[in-house]
């Protein structure tokens, strides 16, 4: 896929929508393409995290394991991210992500988003300024959600 692609698919995404176009070639061509078929395991559950991957083409599972049971927390599809806590920090990662069908990542590591800031350090900013913006409205939409299930259990489950 040309970047001239990429590009398009993702201006009007909430990560680069305040990018201005210069901006987001120059981030685009800092990070690497990764393509996937069909059941690949892109990361893995409990293995250190060096990196983020932002979905652009296909779709992919989000998978938790625990006591021999898995649980299918999320489909992502083009535009979603997946791995951003890597950005903070490097510990563990807390499920798999699995390709469905085939697809197009862009792999987003620490240096990369350095290497921004030191050629474009408003870009780095938006940049994380929008990471931040989407998980606290993933941290509200988790927390309404623990509420409601606090306030409303589930009928049979007292």
């Amino acid at each position: 896929m040309s970047t001239s692609d990429i590009r398009s698919k993702l201006k009007d995404h909430a990560l680069f929508s305040e990018f201005t176009a210069l901006e987001l070639g120059e981030l685009l061509d800092l990070l690497d393409q990764v393509e996937v078929k069909d059941g690949d395991v892109i990361v893995k559950q409990d293995e250190p995290g060096d990196c983020m991957y932002l979905v652009v083409d296909g779709e992919v599972r989000v998978m938790h394991h625990r006591g021999g049971r898995d649980i299918s927390l999320a489909t992502l599809k083009s535009g979603d991210f997946f791995g951003e806590i890597a950005l903070v920090d490097f510990g563990p990662r807390s499920a798999d992500v699995i390709a469905q069908g085939n697809g197009m990542l862009l792999k987003i590591t620490q240096a990369s988003v350095a290497a921004l800031a030191g050629v474009y350090p408003t870009a780095a900013f938006k940049f994380l300024i929008a990471i931040g913006r989407i998980l606290v409205s993933r941290l509200r939409t988790s927390n309404q959600r623990y509420i409601d299930s606090l306030l409303f259990p589930v009928e049979g489950k007292d």
